[in-house]
């Protein structure tokens, strides 16, 4: 993989029934075998107050950074040369010694053409049952019935007399991290920083997504 970008959902269009995608992202660190024993990007997306950032005062606990900062978050930007993002991610690319911290990645990243995937969060739905959250099929509908829309048998009698692991039950659905792959960028538009995606991408409008060089081929 030599390309990735962090974007926002932007929704679907009417007119070619694609999404857009808004871009830039700010590289934060290039990390490197000799000093982090891999080679990886760090880059930051959206802009965030520098008062809610955690800061390195003495006397104060310093929240560490989940996503790799490994410090306090107002200096981590700082040596970047670049304002407080809001979020922070690291891609494992091939081609690390091509950027620098400070460099900002646009739209021109990628190509029309080009073959992508997509990873976000899915849309939470909520608790649903088995109908909603699966396909199930429902029961009688008729006068009498006592069975429409519960999940039906879940598992054997006496032996092993338990629910297997990874039953298709009720329970909470969506609000997870979703890859979409092999969707085809239609068009780059360099001016406003957006990049427009054949088909549909995971996640809410306004949504943090994920967009890295396809890792499969295909038809």
């Amino acid at each position: 993989m030599k390309k990735a970008i962090l974007a926002t959902k932007v929704g679907m269009t009417q007119i070619f029934n694609e999404d857009g995608v808004l871009t830039p992202v700010t590289v934060l660190q290039v990390k490197t075998v000799d000093n982090d024993g891999y080679d990886a990007v760090q880059v930051g997306f959206g802009e965030k107050k520098e008062r809610v950032t955690t800061k390195d005062v003495s006397g104060k606990k310093v929240i560490r950074n989940p996503h790799g900062a490994g410090k306090a978050e107002v200096g981590h930007f700082k040596k970047a040369g670049t304002t407080p993002k809001k979020f922070v991610r690291e891609f494992r690319l091939e081609n690390v010694a091509d950027y620098n911290a400070g460099d900002e990645i646009k739209a021109d990243i990628f190509a029309e053409g080009d073959k992508i995937d997509v990873t976000a969060k899915s849309k939470g739905k909520g608790y649903a049952g088995g109908i909603k959250r699966f396909g199930m099929k429902s029961g009688p509908s008729a006068h009498g019935s006592k069975y429409h829309r519960h999940a039906g048998s879940n598992g054997s009698a006496t032996t092993p007399g338990r629910v297997f692991k990874g039953k298709k039950m009720p329970g909470h659905m969506g609000n997870v991290r979703v890859t979409v792959q092999n969707l085809e960028i239609v068009k780059i538009d360099v001016e406003n920083n957006v990049i427009l995606v054949k088909g549909a991408v995971p996640g809410p409008k306004k949504s943090l997504v994920m967009i890295k060089e396809t890792v499969k081929t295909g038809k």
